[in-house]
């Protein structure tokens, strides 16, 4: 990993030299969500995946994107495994923050599909990252997740609309298309 780090420019690399040691590493780490509620009123905390090898990539994605939106993102992560946690910054207070916050997550996340990394790491989707499923896998792939999730849930009573987006959800976030008046779904409405 140290080569790694050096090959990509890194100017600092300080591994921890006894267990005490690496236990303050991780304190701190551990300390970095509770510090940034100290920064800010609200956050967004999300996570992706993306190659290793992408990292300072999607760290520099993230600061134009912190331009861009006019937000600021500190970013706590596991780079051993390319698994971010940007921290979005924003007032709840303020109706544009929010939105402004919210698009941002959604941007990191279909950056992370588009670098080859997947919406998610280790925290699920649930109804935040939905849409982003819509990004990542194709319609087939969806309804195998649903097929699946029909198994063992066949009168859809457990979580219903999380976790795996209909294709009319798909279609109204823009990932898919009808084309020609032809309805491929029979679920979508016709418009």
């Amino acid at each position: 990993m140290k080569a790694v780090l050096e090959r990509s420019g890194a100017r600092n690399i300080r591994v921890s030299r006894d267990e005490a040691e690496r236990l303050r590493f991780w304190a701190g780490r551990k300390a970095a969500f509770p510090a940034v509620g100290r920064i800010s009123p609200d956050y967004l905390c999300m996570d992706g995946t993306i190659p290793r090898k992408r990292l300072a990539e999607m760290l520099r994605a993230i600061a134009r994107l912190e331009q861009k939106y006019g937000l600021r993102c500190p970013n706590v992560f596991h780079a051993g495994d390319g698994n971010l946690h940007p921290l979005i910054l924003f007032d709840a207070n303020d109706p544009d923050q929010l939105r402004r916050a919210e698009e941002f997550v959604a941007e990191v996340l279909e950056l992370s599909v588009a670098f080859g990394g997947t919406v998610t790491g280790e925290h699920g989707v649930g109804i935040e990252k939905i849409n982003q499923m819509c990004v990542q896998f194709s319609p087939a792939e969806l309804e195998r997740f649903r097929g699946v999730k029909r198994a063992f849930d066949p009168d859809g009573l457990l979580n219903p609309e999380k976790n795996i987006p209909s294709l009319h959800r798909c279609a109204e976030y823009g990932r898919m298309h009808v084309r020609r008046g032809e309805l491929a779904h029979p679920e979508l409405p016709r418009f």
